[in-house]
């Protein structure tokens, strides 16, 4: 059995923190991630150490004792074949916390209902059970399931009006319900939808992190929307009306005389609403870009060349 360097198979140092744990396996899940890898047996492989490192190094207690073993590790093997000296009896057994793995679609396709998503050194210390070559005996305390973790991405008017999702774990099909304002970097709870529990222990739970895509013509900052909208330049000169399309429906803009191009106007209520809190928005920023025309005929360039003499005479 070979010992897992779970600090090198996420890039970080020993004594990274949590967010850069975090920020390191989202990066690395996200690249190897088995929808953007199919049939790449590497690639799966590759994410099943990420999501096993991630597992035990984003859990304080995991993660203090993996930092104890990985002193003690040639005392172990030496205890692991009858040499005595090192009590291993910490890791396995009495394990607290949660399990995770990374699922897309139908959860049978990636793990089904074994253990193969873990390697035996991971089942070793922190599952309760060896594996073939782990040389413990399998414990009978109950161990909560797995928890199955994914990225639902969704796209900006979902995650303005809100929308659902049908999910196949397992074999049973789940609907989920995603509230208005969802926002990227979101963790979603499904609670006892996950792996199934040994001995007794309860189900696990399905976290879902929300990726959600701009729009055409948006970007969001926070709960606010920056919307790209174009105006002609004689509304930009003389100043006018404009209709246009947004998320919440048609608006009628008063446009200032004299505006200028890269100008953001601000539409107070109308941005993205706020997860959670009814009737709460942010605010939605119009940046206007003005269109210059073209085709003119001969007429329209002596009337510029009109107006550009009297603004060199002024």
């Amino acid at each position: 059995m070979d010992y897992k360097d779970y600090y090198k198979i996420l890039g970080v140092s020993k004594k990274a923190s949590a967010d850069e744990i975090k920020k390191a396996y989202r990066k690395l899940a996200v690249k190897y991630h088995p929808d953007k890898n199919p049939e790449n047996k590497e690639a799966e492989t590759r994410f099943k150490e990420i999501s096993e490192a991630y597992e035990v190094l984003r859990d304080p207690e995991k993660r203090k004792k993996y930092d104890q073993l990985g002193s003690n590790w040639n005392q172990f093997q030496g205890a692991n074949t009858g040499a005595g000296g090192f009590d291993y009896s910490q890791f396995g057994g009495g394990r607290k916390g949660k399990r995770s793995s990374y699922f897309s679609g139908n959860m049978d396709d990636l793990f089904g209902d074994s253990d193969d998503g873990f390697s035996d050194f991971f089942n070793a210390f922190f599952g309760g059970f060896g594996g073939s070559s782990g040389g413990f005996r399998q414990q009978t305390q109950q161990v909560k399931g797995k928890d199955l973790r994914s990225e639902l991405t969704i796209n900006l008017s979902e995650a303005y009006h809100g929308t659902s999702r049908l999910l196949n774990v397992n074999g049973q099909r789940i609907k989920i319900n995603i509230k208005p304002g969802a926002y990227s970097g979101q963790e979603l709870r499904i609670k006892g939808k996950g792996g199934k529990g040994r001995n007794g222990g309860p189900d696990g739970d399905i976290y879902l992190t929300i990726n959600v895509q701009p729009g055409k013509n948006y970007s969001i900052n926070g709960n606010d929307l920056v919307m790209q909208t174009d105006i002609d330049l004689y509304t930009a000169v003389l100043g006018g009306k404009i209709n246009i399309n947004t998320l919440s429906g048609k608006l009628n803009i008063n446009i200032p005389k004299g505006t200028q191009n890269g100008t953001k106007l601000r539409v107070k209520g109308k941005g993205m609403p706020v997860y959670g809190k009814s009737e709460t928005f942010g605010d939605l920023f119009l940046q206007l870009n003005i269109l210059i025309p073209t085709n003119l005929s001969k007429k329209e360039e002596e009337l510029f060349r009109q107006l550009m003499k009297i603004e060199k005479d002024k």
